[in-house]
């Protein structure tokens, strides 16, 4: 039943796409199945949905407190700056808003989980597959510029 589905979305695509089902079963939703990079930046992107979220700024001063710690981060306002822009960027290409997890926690919301595939995916340089799966992220409107701005982070 499952297989059906799936190849529908492909035939209804016109090409071979991951169907949607099975993406999101297999997008860890645990910070266990991340890498280390991908760790500090699920840090940041929490601390900074945080500040927007509340309009504090100590959630500024953690997001930076936590890049200038974090281990192998050369440049840590530029990550930070980077994890800003793609935030913001989502935030305006969305119809609704982002959900984020506090800091600690240790599971992933589905945007979250979602957010770590795209890093994931931008890391091993599959340009084709980081377009597609950012428009179902964000739509066709923002694709570019979420595109360039998964690129950025990931690549920081």
């Amino acid at each position: 039943m499952m297989q059906d589905a799936c190849a529908s979305v492909a035939a209804d695509a016109g090409q071979s796409q991951p169907c949607p089902l099975q993406a999101a079963l297999a997008t860890p939703r645990s910070v266990e199945g991340c890498d280390d990079f991908c760790r500090v930046a699920l840090s940041l992107l929490r601390f900074i949905g945080a500040a927007y979220a509340t309009g504090a700024s100590d959630c500024w001063e953690a997001a930076y407190r936590f890049a200038d710690e974090a281990p192998g981060i050369a440049d840590s306002p530029l990550l930070v700056a980077r994890a800003a822009a793609l935030v913001r960027i989502l935030r305006g290409g969305r119809p609704c808003e982002l959900c984020f997890m506090p800091p600690s926690c240790k599971r992933l919301s589905k945007d979250e989980a979602e957010l770590m595939r795209l890093l994931a995916i931008a890391r091993r340089r599959q340009p084709g597959e980081l377009e597609s799966v950012v428009c179902q992220f964000v739509g066709s409107g923002s694709q570019d510029a979420a595109t360039r701005a998964v690129n950025a982070l990931a690549l920081c």
